[in-house]
Protein backbone atom coordinates (compact mmCIF):
# COMPACT_ATOMS: atom_id res chain seq x y z
CA UNK A 1 0.00 0.00 0.00
CA UNK A 2 1.17 3.77 -0.22
CA UNK A 3 3.46 5.23 2.13
CA UNK A 4 1.20 7.84 4.28
CA UNK A 5 2.53 10.96 5.70
CA UNK A 6 0.70 13.59 7.76
CA UNK A 7 2.17 17.17 8.22
CA UNK A 8 1.45 19.80 10.05
CA UNK A 9 0.61 22.23 6.87
CA UNK A 10 1.12 22.44 3.19
CA UNK A 11 4.62 24.04 3.18
CA UNK A 12 5.64 20.53 5.31
CA UNK A 13 4.24 18.76 2.84
CA UNK A 14 5.66 20.81 -0.18
CA UNK A 15 9.35 20.40 1.56
CA UNK A 16 8.84 16.74 1.42
CA UNK A 17 8.31 16.49 -1.97
CA UNK A 18 10.62 19.36 -2.79
CA UNK A 19 13.47 17.39 -1.69
CA UNK A 20 12.52 14.67 -3.38
CA UNK A 21 12.66 16.46 -6.58
CA UNK A 22 15.59 18.49 -6.02
CA UNK A 23 17.38 15.35 -4.95
CA UNK A 24 16.42 13.29 -7.96
CA UNK A 25 17.37 15.49 -10.77
CA UNK A 26 20.76 16.06 -9.04
CA UNK A 27 21.19 12.56 -9.73
CA UNK A 28 19.79 13.13 -13.10
CA UNK A 29 19.23 16.38 -15.20
CA UNK A 30 17.55 14.85 -17.41
CA UNK A 31 14.66 14.05 -15.37
CA UNK A 32 10.93 13.14 -16.22
CA UNK A 33 8.40 15.21 -14.31
CA UNK A 34 4.94 14.30 -14.01
CA UNK A 35 2.90 17.83 -13.08
CA UNK A 36 -0.59 18.26 -12.06
CA UNK A 37 -2.78 21.61 -11.66
CA UNK A 38 -4.70 22.72 -9.04
CA UNK A 39 -3.99 24.57 -5.50
CA UNK A 40 -2.99 21.09 -3.80
CA UNK A 41 0.30 21.32 -5.57
CA UNK A 42 1.28 25.05 -5.47
CA UNK A 43 3.26 24.44 -2.26
CA UNK A 44 5.22 21.59 -3.54
CA UNK A 45 6.44 23.30 -6.76
CA UNK A 46 7.18 26.42 -4.33
CA UNK A 47 9.24 24.56 -2.03
CA UNK A 48 11.07 23.21 -5.46
CA UNK A 49 11.82 26.29 -6.78
CA UNK A 50 13.19 27.59 -3.90
CA UNK A 51 15.45 24.26 -3.83
CA UNK A 52 16.79 24.81 -6.92
CA UNK A 53 17.75 28.54 -6.84
CA UNK A 54 19.14 28.38 -3.35
CA UNK A 55 21.26 25.13 -4.54
CA UNK A 56 21.53 26.56 -8.05
CA UNK A 57 20.28 23.19 -9.09
CA UNK A 58 20.53 22.72 -13.07
CA UNK A 59 17.48 22.34 -14.03
CA UNK A 60 17.91 22.87 -18.32
CA UNK A 61 17.37 19.21 -18.93
CA UNK A 62 14.66 18.69 -17.32
CA UNK A 63 11.22 17.03 -18.96
CA UNK A 64 7.63 17.38 -17.67
CA UNK A 65 4.26 16.09 -19.04
CA UNK A 66 1.22 17.04 -17.58
CA UNK A 67 -1.61 14.98 -16.46
CA UNK A 68 -4.94 16.80 -18.58
CA UNK A 69 -6.48 19.63 -20.39
CA UNK A 70 -9.71 21.34 -21.34
CA UNK A 71 -10.96 20.08 -24.40
CA UNK A 72 -11.92 23.65 -26.31
CA UNK A 73 -9.68 25.90 -24.60
CA UNK A 74 -7.27 27.48 -26.66
CA UNK A 75 -3.65 27.36 -25.03
CA UNK A 76 -3.30 31.21 -24.37
CA UNK A 77 -6.69 30.97 -22.05
CA UNK A 78 -5.40 31.94 -18.77
CA UNK A 79 -6.94 28.83 -17.21
CA UNK A 80 -6.28 26.29 -19.80
CA UNK A 81 -3.71 24.09 -18.34
CA UNK A 82 -1.30 24.63 -20.54
CA UNK A 83 -0.86 28.12 -19.47
CA UNK A 84 -1.49 27.34 -15.64
CA UNK A 85 1.42 24.68 -16.30
CA UNK A 86 3.68 27.19 -17.32
CA UNK A 87 2.46 29.58 -14.65
CA UNK A 88 2.81 27.51 -11.71
CA UNK A 89 6.06 25.61 -12.74
CA UNK A 90 7.69 26.42 -16.00
CA UNK A 91 8.50 29.83 -15.13
CA UNK A 92 9.17 29.42 -11.08
CA UNK A 93 11.57 26.59 -11.67
CA UNK A 94 13.06 27.97 -14.95
CA UNK A 95 12.61 24.78 -16.80
CA UNK A 96 13.04 24.81 -21.05
CA UNK A 97 9.52 25.41 -22.19
CA UNK A 98 10.26 23.44 -25.15
CA UNK A 99 10.78 20.41 -22.68
CA UNK A 100 7.30 20.71 -20.82
CA UNK A 101 4.18 18.94 -22.30
CA UNK A 102 0.42 19.33 -22.14
CA UNK A 103 -2.02 16.74 -23.21
CA UNK A 104 -3.76 19.54 -25.53
CA UNK A 105 -0.91 21.11 -26.51
CA UNK A 106 -1.65 19.67 -30.16
CA UNK A 107 -5.25 20.34 -30.09
CA UNK A 108 -4.70 24.33 -29.12
CA UNK A 109 -8.74 24.67 -28.89
CA UNK A 110 -9.87 22.16 -31.18
CA UNK A 111 -13.37 21.18 -30.85
CA UNK A 112 -14.47 17.97 -29.34
CA UNK A 113 -16.80 17.66 -32.38
CA UNK A 114 -13.79 17.08 -34.50
CA UNK A 115 -13.19 13.69 -33.79
CA UNK A 116 -10.71 13.14 -35.71
CA UNK A 117 -8.02 15.07 -34.56
CA UNK A 118 -9.23 14.89 -30.59
CA UNK A 119 -9.00 11.05 -30.61
CA UNK A 120 -5.61 10.46 -32.17
CA UNK A 121 -3.72 12.65 -29.27
CA UNK A 122 -4.39 10.62 -26.53
CA UNK A 123 -2.66 7.82 -27.97
CA UNK A 124 0.29 10.00 -29.06
CA UNK A 125 0.57 11.36 -25.57
CA UNK A 126 1.32 7.78 -24.27
CA UNK A 127 3.56 7.38 -27.24
CA UNK A 128 5.29 10.67 -26.21
CA UNK A 129 5.68 9.64 -22.42
CA UNK A 130 7.27 6.61 -23.45
CA UNK A 131 9.84 7.84 -25.85
CA UNK A 132 10.99 10.18 -23.23
CA UNK A 133 11.71 7.07 -21.10
CA UNK A 134 8.59 7.47 -18.91
CA UNK A 135 7.62 9.78 -15.68
CA UNK A 136 10.33 9.33 -12.65
CA UNK A 137 8.18 11.33 -10.02
CA UNK A 138 4.18 11.85 -10.50
CA UNK A 139 2.54 14.14 -8.75
CA UNK A 140 -0.88 14.28 -7.73
CA UNK A 141 -4.12 15.85 -6.05
CA UNK A 142 -7.65 14.28 -5.79
CA UNK A 143 -11.01 15.19 -6.24
CA UNK A 144 -12.98 14.73 -3.35
CA UNK A 145 -14.91 12.13 -5.34
CA UNK A 146 -11.43 10.06 -5.38
CA UNK A 147 -10.75 11.27 -8.86
CA UNK A 148 -6.83 12.04 -10.26
CA UNK A 149 -6.11 13.54 -12.98
CA UNK A 150 -9.34 13.76 -14.80
CA UNK A 151 -10.54 10.29 -14.23
CA UNK A 152 -13.88 10.27 -12.37
CA UNK A 153 -15.44 7.78 -10.85
CA UNK A 154 -15.84 4.48 -12.89
CA UNK A 155 -12.67 4.88 -14.98
CA UNK A 156 -10.72 2.29 -16.39
CA UNK A 157 -7.91 1.45 -13.86
CA UNK A 158 -6.29 0.31 -17.06
CA UNK A 159 -7.21 3.31 -18.95
CA UNK A 160 -4.30 5.21 -21.30
CA UNK A 161 -4.25 9.09 -22.31
CA UNK A 162 -8.22 9.81 -23.36
CA UNK A 163 -11.00 11.71 -24.21
CA UNK A 164 -13.43 11.90 -20.54
CA UNK A 165 -16.74 13.42 -19.85
CA UNK A 166 -16.55 15.76 -17.11
CA UNK A 167 -18.63 14.92 -13.77
CA UNK A 168 -21.02 17.74 -12.77
CA UNK A 169 -18.81 17.65 -9.48
CA UNK A 170 -16.12 18.84 -10.72
CA UNK A 171 -17.29 20.95 -12.88
CA UNK A 172 -18.67 22.56 -9.34
CA UNK A 173 -15.05 22.08 -7.80
CA UNK A 174 -13.23 24.22 -10.85
CA UNK A 175 -15.82 27.12 -11.21
CA UNK A 176 -13.65 28.83 -8.46
CA UNK A 177 -11.38 29.06 -11.61
CA UNK A 178 -13.83 30.66 -13.81
CA UNK A 179 -15.29 33.65 -12.13
CA UNK A 180 -17.49 31.19 -10.15
CA UNK A 181 -19.36 30.38 -13.30
CA UNK A 182 -20.05 26.97 -14.38
CA UNK A 183 -21.01 27.58 -17.58
CA UNK A 184 -17.65 28.99 -18.54
CA UNK A 185 -16.61 25.54 -17.11
CA UNK A 186 -15.86 23.07 -20.49
CA UNK A 187 -17.88 19.69 -20.26
CA UNK A 188 -15.06 17.30 -21.92
CA UNK A 189 -11.33 17.04 -20.73
CA UNK A 190 -8.06 14.70 -22.16
CA UNK A 191 -6.69 13.05 -19.44
CA UNK A 192 -4.03 10.45 -18.52
CA UNK A 193 -5.52 7.51 -18.13
CA UNK A 194 -4.93 5.35 -14.99
CA UNK A 195 -3.09 2.57 -16.33
CA UNK A 196 -0.71 5.75 -18.03
CA UNK A 197 -0.47 7.15 -14.38
CA UNK A 198 0.61 3.73 -13.04
CA UNK A 199 3.22 3.95 -15.25
CA UNK A 200 5.56 6.41 -13.77
CA UNK A 201 7.99 4.97 -11.27
CA UNK A 202 6.81 6.97 -8.17
CA UNK A 203 4.00 8.64 -7.39
CA UNK A 204 3.19 11.47 -4.96
CA UNK A 205 -0.17 12.42 -4.03
CA UNK A 206 -0.99 15.43 -1.78
CA UNK A 207 -4.20 16.62 -0.34
CA UNK A 208 -5.35 18.81 2.57
CA UNK A 209 -8.26 19.85 4.24
CA UNK A 210 -11.27 18.04 5.55
CA UNK A 211 -12.97 17.97 2.06
CA UNK A 212 -10.66 15.50 0.95
CA UNK A 213 -10.76 13.17 4.41
CA UNK A 214 -13.51 11.02 2.84
CA UNK A 215 -11.56 10.88 -0.58
CA UNK A 216 -8.51 9.86 1.36
CA UNK A 217 -9.87 7.31 3.51
CA UNK A 218 -11.12 5.55 0.35
CA UNK A 219 -8.08 5.86 -1.17
CA UNK A 220 -5.71 4.21 1.37
CA UNK A 221 -8.01 1.91 3.25
CA UNK A 222 -10.97 1.31 1.36
CA UNK A 223 -11.10 -1.24 -1.27
CA UNK A 224 -9.35 -1.04 -4.93
CA UNK A 225 -12.54 -0.26 -7.09
CA UNK A 226 -12.67 2.22 -9.99
CA UNK A 227 -15.48 4.21 -8.18
CA UNK A 228 -12.71 5.80 -6.66
CA UNK A 229 -10.46 5.91 -8.98
CA UNK A 230 -6.83 6.93 -6.67
CA UNK A 231 -7.58 4.20 -4.67
CA UNK A 232 -5.18 2.33 -7.38
CA UNK A 233 -2.43 3.66 -6.05
CA UNK A 234 -2.35 0.55 -3.41
CA UNK A 235 -1.50 -1.15 -6.56
CA UNK A 236 1.62 0.78 -7.24
CA UNK A 237 5.10 -0.49 -5.74
CA UNK A 238 6.40 3.27 -5.08
CA UNK A 239 3.67 5.32 -4.19
CA UNK A 240 3.37 8.48 -1.67
CA UNK A 241 0.68 9.87 0.26
CA UNK A 242 1.16 13.59 2.03
CA UNK A 243 -1.88 14.60 3.91
CA UNK A 244 -2.26 17.20 6.67
CA UNK A 245 -4.17 15.88 9.81
CA UNK A 246 -7.79 17.29 8.43
CA UNK A 247 -6.96 15.19 5.12
CA UNK A 248 -6.14 12.72 7.64
CA UNK A 249 -9.23 12.51 10.32
CA UNK A 250 -10.87 9.64 9.02
CA UNK A 251 -7.81 7.10 8.61
CA UNK A 252 -8.02 4.01 10.91
CA UNK A 253 -4.69 3.79 11.21
CA UNK A 254 -3.20 6.98 11.20
CA UNK A 255 -0.94 6.33 14.72
CA UNK A 256 0.86 3.69 12.80
CA UNK A 257 1.15 6.22 9.65
CA UNK A 258 2.87 8.50 11.99
CA UNK A 259 5.57 5.93 13.61
CA UNK A 260 6.58 4.34 10.48
CA UNK A 261 7.25 7.96 9.17
CA UNK A 262 8.81 8.63 12.06
CA UNK A 263 11.36 5.34 12.64
CA UNK A 264 11.63 5.20 8.89
CA UNK A 265 15.66 5.32 8.00
CA UNK A 266 16.89 8.64 6.66
CA UNK A 267 18.45 6.98 3.66
CA UNK A 268 14.91 5.50 2.52
CA UNK A 269 14.09 9.52 1.09
CA UNK A 270 10.16 8.83 0.44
Amino acid sequence: MPEVIIVKNEAEAGEIYGRCVADLIKAKPDAVLGLATGSSPLSAYKALAKIVKDEAIDVSGVRGFALDEYIGLPLTHPESYHATIHRTVVEPLGLDPAKVHVPGDVLNGTPLEDGDKVALAGPAYDRAIEAAGGIDVQILGIGTDGHVGFNEPGSSLASGTRVKTLAEQTRVDNARFFDNDINQVPTHCITQGIGTIMKARHLVLLAFGAGKAEAIEETVEGGVSAFCPASALQMHPHATIIVDEEAASRLRHKDYYRYAYTHKPAWQGI
